[in-house]
């Protein structure tokens, strides 16, 4: 149900980029600004191939939405091929080879895969070229193209597959202020440490936001530093260093930059130490320094091992772990052995009152549950309706889950349905809890549907989501699912893919994937607000959300 409480206006800044994948001193990336081509672009004059070697994450090339498509970077000179690093956009291949040539006419074929999954990808190669192509056959979304943020190609010895690990978790932090007050309680260095998305540290204000500042973390044990990874908040730094220690007292950078433009960094930087910190030196604005995360890897230290996530769903999932069909008799109520019923007075400016026991909702006999909008006078207001959830019954991390629900036309009406971080039920308050919203629809024009989600970086006006025209949705049942993994989660509305919102995008777009924990299921029928506006003398009463049945698939 999107939120209106925090509005924070969409972060667009672009990302430099790092390699991608972890990297040791022998290795050296060799494709950085060098001449690339491609078979096509997406738009002429636009995600051009070069876009793919400059060194910029806020960049990339994108083809024509056609299956076969290939992309390649002239070296300069033959060289010793040890590895590729692929940054993907959502538009990700399933279905690629890489390919070395020393003349650009003649191709050997390197590497090739038809399980391709995007993100990042690291591809350990060997073979000597001038040329480097990724020759692209299958399509992950048939809608689209090909697109990646990056496509480094690297020479020099590849680091030990599978050795890196995250060293910083849980570890003890310092930092050179932190800040504690309402605005940030508390937001002190661990935070940066806790594996946490929507948590972060920031530099006090008390004495006036300067610099330097800093925040390091104490590993344990000497360490062999092969990456970090830092989550800006917007207070980030332009200029900073990375820097490791033996005895948190003397420094050495290992990495250095003056042109940070925050959101995520991805370093790839070896050292040796016991400590490692962050010590900004030129902020980006009249505020301090402040990261959601700072991230850790590479060998030796005395990790801590974070807890494991679920296993990624595979699609089309089909072990069926949460149904309700609706099949009770007519007049029967919400199964409450699945459903809370969630009573009161709601946010958003809403003008209805959720009222308790059911009494807005019921079955229809005919398959069917019935959210039933009142004009009615109730507990001070004069509209009721129903909300319910599966807070104490039912949670889930990842799965396809889906529901099919005809909606109610009328100014200022609002069906939704949703999911809440299950945090919020221990007193986290949103929207640091996290926020999926599969479906909303808006009464006063039901010939378009949003799908959108709301953390602590975007949320309400500015939360990261889609609206997109599809046909008059009040006139019959129609499906709503989301399929959510650890790569994102994808949006679908008849089984046609209305929103793709990929993690990696998410993070060097717009902030913090906090989407990696349970979550509970939410059916509402909301009156009025500040999204769907005011009723008015068109708008129908009783008005009623039907919903056909609610599933979860892992």
């Amino acid at each position: 149900m999107r939120r209106r409480l925090l509005s924070v206006a969409a972060l667009l800044a672009a990302l430099v980029a790092v390699p991608s994948g972890p990297a040791n001193a022998a290795e050296v990336l060799v494709s950085q600004g060098k001449p690339a081509t491609a078979s096509s672009t997406e738009i002429a004059g636009a995600y051009l191939a070069p876009e793919a070697v400059d060194g910029n994450n806020g960049t990339r090339w994108a083809s024509a939405f056609t299956t076969t498509q290939w992309f390649q970077v002239d070296l300069g000179a033959a060289t010793a091929v040890s590895r590729v690093a692929i940054n993907w956009e959502a538009a990700y291949a399933r279905a690629f080879t890489i390919q070395l040539s020393t003349d650009g006419s003649a191709w050997t074929n390197a590497w090739s895969t038809t399980t391709g999954a995007g993100g990042q990808q690291s591809i350990t190669l060997s073979g000597t070229a001038r040329y480097v192509r990724i020759n692209l056959t299958q399509r992950a979304l048939e809608a689209y193209g090909y697109s990646f943020w990056e496509f480094q190609v690297y020479s020099g010895d590849a680091p030990p597959t599978g050795t890196a690990r995250l060293l910083s978790y849980a570890k003890p932090a310092l930092a050179s202020t932190w800040q504690n007050d309402v605005n940030c309680n508390p937001c002190s260095p661990d935070k940066a440490f806790d594996n946490d998305p929507a948590s972060r540290w920031a530099t006090s204000s008390t004495n006036g936001w300067v610099d330097p500042g800093w925040i390091s973390v104490d590993l344990g044990a000497t360490a062999q530093i092969s990456q970090v990874v830092l989550q800006w908040d917007p207070a980030y730094a332009r200029g900073y260093q990375i820097q490791v220690s033996a005895d948190n007292v003397n420094w050495t950078p290992i990495y250095s930059t003056t042109t940070g433009d925050g959101l995520k960094d991805v370093i790839n930087a070896t050292g040796t130490g016991r400590y490692v910190r962050m010590y900004g030196t030129a902020r980006s604005s009249a505020y301090g320094y402040s990261l959601w995360e700072f991230s850790i890897y590479g060998t030796g230290g005395n990790p801590t091992t974070p807890p494991a996530k679920p296993a990624d769903p595979v699609f089309p999932a089909t072990r069926l772990v949460f149904s309700d069909e609706f099949n009770g008799a007519s007049g029967s109520k919400p199964d409450g052995a699945k459903w809370t019923m969630d009573p009161g007075v709601p946010q958003n400016g809403e003008i209805q009152y959720y009222t308790p026991n059911s009494e807005n909702a019921s079955m229809n006999g005919a398959g069917q549950l019935v959210i039933e909008a009142r004009r009615q006078d109730y507990q001070g207001r004069q509209y009721t309706s129903h909300r319910m959830n599966t807070s104490n019954k039912f949670h889930v991390q990842y799965g396809r889950i889906e529901a099919r629900v005809k909606v109610p036309k009328g100014n200022g009406l609002w069906p939704a349905f949703w999911l809440m971080g299950d945090d919020f039920l221990q007193g986290r308050p949103w929207p640091y809890n996290g926020e999926i919203d599969i479906m909303e629809v808006l009464g006063r024009n039901t010939s378009e549907a949003y799908s959108t989600l709301h953390a602590p970086a975007y949320n309400g006006a500015g939360g990261y989501g889609q609206k997109y025209a599809t046909v008059d949705l009040s006139q019959d049942f129609h499906v709503w699912a989301a399929e959510w993994d650890s790569k994102g989660i994808r949006f679908f509305l008849d089984g046609r893919l209305v929103f793709d919102a990929a993690k990696e995008t998410v993070e060097n777009t717009r902030g913090p994937w906090i989407y990696d924990h349970k979550f509970y299921l939410i059916l509402n029928l909301a009156v009025g607000g500040d999204f769907p506006g005011p009723i008015d003398a068109t708008t129908p009463f009783p008005s009623q959300m039907l919903v056909d049945y609610v599933r979860v698939y892992q």
